[in-house]
């Protein structure tokens, strides 16, 4: 498939007779195309998640023993926020030059300036997998996978010189090429999953049932899942349906901007994390509370950390 899908769309729109049938093609097979994280990278939810990342891979380096990370939608690691301006305005923008109290944030920062300074370009923002690589040890490994070639090429070149942690760039459908992945030979694991939700109840879906598996396979593994908080009710009963799939402890970490059910793309951030490490609520408590008070546009928003039993 060429890069455009535009000719793509023409030819579902030729070929078959109805508008649903047209818009399942056009997303069955341009779906992969549309959605480049470039578009919002450094927006409020990209700083949620990756501050989020940090501490859980901090909490998991309090042991010695190596460990297994695996993304399934890892992106290209680096981007140019030239290409998100508008939202990174909001997200990032609102950081850089401050002083951060909790570590996370300040690990955050550095690790930012590190690569910027590195590469001689002041506009550059990491990704999840370049922030991961810049944290994990020699004795630590990691699968990135991304399902669009070009991206993943582009991962590949963003990782490259990563010293000596072990890393792999797969092209392909990452919550398939978890399954194979787990259990770890490490015996310790954390997964990152964070889908486009493009089809939204589809993703949401395919991930419920990738982390039940996950689960499954390997029960004491960290699980960390990205979730738009759109509708608030949505959001409730999807957690609540996890709670009922996964018996196992289970942690909610929330960035709202926006009251719950305001009417934008985008009211907030949220975390699910499966097997959350110990104090993993308190560093985050404090972390996203300092992130809301430099993030927040206006009354109705904040943050929910709580934990979440099976039921």
């Amino acid at each position: 498939m060429g890069a455009n899908p535009v000719p793509l769309r023409a030819l579902c729109r030729r070929v078959l007779p109805s508008v649903p049938e047209q818009v399942r093609c056009i997303r069955a097979y341009s779906g992969r195309m549309k959605y480049r994280h470039l578009h919002h990278a450094g927006n409020f939810a990209d700083v949620h998640k990756h501050v989020t990342l940090l501490a859980a891979l901090g909490a998991l380096k309090r042991k010695e023993k190596g460990f297994l990370y695996f993304e399934t939608h890892a992106g290209r690691g680096v981007y140019d926020l030239a290409d998100s301006a508008a939202e990174s305005r909001h997200g990032i923008g609102r950081l850089v030059g401050t002083e951060c109290v909790a570590a996370p944030l300040r690990r955050y920062l550095v690790l930012l300036e590190q690569l910027r300074v590195g590469r001689g370009r002041s506009r550059l923002y990491p990704g999840s997998p370049w922030l991961a690589v810049s944290e994990l040890r020699a004795q630590d490994r990691a699968v990135f996978v991304e399902s669009v070639p070009e991206e993943a090429r582009a991962l590949e070149r963003a990782l490259s010189g990563a010293g000596p942690v072990r890393i792999r760039a797969e092209v392909g459908d990452g919550f398939e090429k978890l399954r194979s992945a787990l259990p770890p030979p490490q015996g310790r694991a954390l997964t990152l999953i964070d889908p486009p939700y493009e089809d939204t109840r589809r993703d949401f879906e395919r991930t419920s049932a990738a982390v039940a598996d996950a689960i499954k396979r390997f029960p004491t593994g960290v699980v960390a899942v990205w979730y738009p908080v759109k509708v608030a009710r949505d959001t409730e009963r999807w957690l609540d349906g996890m709670a009922r799939r996964i018996t196992r402890a289970m942690l909610t970490a929330e960035l709202r901007l926006y009251p719950a059910d305001s009417r934008v793309a985008l009211n907030g951030s949220g975390m699910l994390i499966i097997n959350p490490p110990y104090q993993l609520d308190v560093q985050l408590a404090e972390s996203l509370a300092e992130l809301y008070g430099r993030l927040a546009v206006g009354p109705g928003g904040g943050i929910i950390v709580q934990p979440r039993e099976p039921r």
